[in-house]
């Protein structure tokens, strides 16, 4: 066994797929299976104490976790995808060996994400989700009664598979909600050309590299904004306040330019680069005052005082938005 406790026992290459000992059973897989291995030995390594993953945040910042065991493993055609169950945050969903969410902490990022704008909307009926393959937050969507349809679209499928058989804290397992409607595609040409059809859209999108660039453009919030009823919202993770400010910063910008009323709310995730993340909400409709917002719906992070207080932010976060406006 690996140290820390792995059930992978053995790794070794025989002909043209690769051989490997996983959870007891001699498994050969082909060519994919042996990016899969390559891609184990880049972001898992064997050190005297156990099995680690390094998370290359930065050039200058490196974040590490010991592993308990490889749960799930698949070279999809679109990233690598693991779930690893780690020593001090649980199971983790890791894709291209960057930690996207937590059995520990994933629900604070899910519950604002997903009960922020739900509960700034009068009566929200139709949901849109972009991203969120780890179902969290449509999970967290479907505990509102007035909701009928909440659709999911996610362009990995083994994400989802991942994610509902692995991780049912976070996903809410293998029997979701009967609301939820997944598509298997790209999120960006899913929202194109849809006019008035959602109440609210929620964008769980990962770091703005490669593909997932798109959904961090002014072209891709301008086609979210079209497709929002006349008294809809939309919000998004907006990054970190304190590594990427400027994406913060001009994601703020361009949602600002499309909607009336724009706000920027925060939560601390550990598990995130600095800890400290920001969300970005445009609505088409005024939205109340924070000390008017009600929520009484069972979290484990949310609460009324939370989604008042989140609005408040740091005074180094005020000046950054002022300044850049200024400009």
């Amino acid at each position: 066994m690996l140290p820390g406790g792995s059930r992978h026992e053995k790794f070794e290459t025989e002909g043209t797929g690769a051989i490997f000992m996983y959870n007891g059973r001699r498994e050969k897989r082909d060519c994919i299976g042996r990016l899969t291995l390559e891609k184990q030995h880049l972001y898992l390594q064997r050190k005297p104490d156990g099995l680690w993953l390094t998370e290359d945040e930065q050039d200058n910042l490196k974040i590490s976790y010991r592993i308990r065991d490889v749960l799930f493993e698949e070279q999809s055609p679109f990233q690598h995808v693991m779930v690893l169950d780690s020593y001090d945050f649980g199971p983790m969903l890791v894709l291209d060996g960057v930690v996207q969410t937590t059995s520990v902490d994933g629900h604070i990022y899910n519950e604002m994400l997903a009960h922020m704008p739900l509960s700034l909307h009068p009566a929200p009926r139709r949901v849109l989700i972009i991203g969120g393959g780890d179902c969290g937050v449509a999970k967290e969507a479907a505990k509102y009664g007035t909701v009928e349809t909440i659709d999911l679209v996610e362009i990995d499928e083994a994400v989802v598979r991942a994610c509902r058989r692995h991780m049912p804290e976070v996903s809410g397992g293998e029997h979701p909600d009967p609301r939820i409607r997944h598509h298997y595609t790209d999120g960006v040409e899913f929202v194109k050309n849809r006019r008035a059809e959602y109440d609210v859209i929620i964008v769980d999108s990962s770091d703005p590299v490669g593909p997932a660039e798109q959904l961090f453009s002014s072209e891709f919030y301008a086609d979210l904004h079209g497709a929002l009823d006349e008294g809809g919202l939309m919000v998004c993770q907006s990054q970190s306040p304190i590594f990427h400010q400027h994406v913060m910063l001009r994601s703020y910008e361009r949602i600002g330019r499309l909607f009336p009323q724009t706000r920027m709310f925060t939560a601390v995730v550990p598990t995130y680069p600095g800890g400290l993340w920001s969300f970005t909400i445009g609505s088409k409709r005024p939205l109340p005052a924070p000390e008017d917002i009600r929520f009484d719906k069972d979290a484990r992070y949310v609460s009324e005082g939370v989604l008042r207080a989140s609005f408040a932010l740091p005074a180094f976060l005020e000046k950054l938005i002022a300044d850049h406006a200024a400009k």
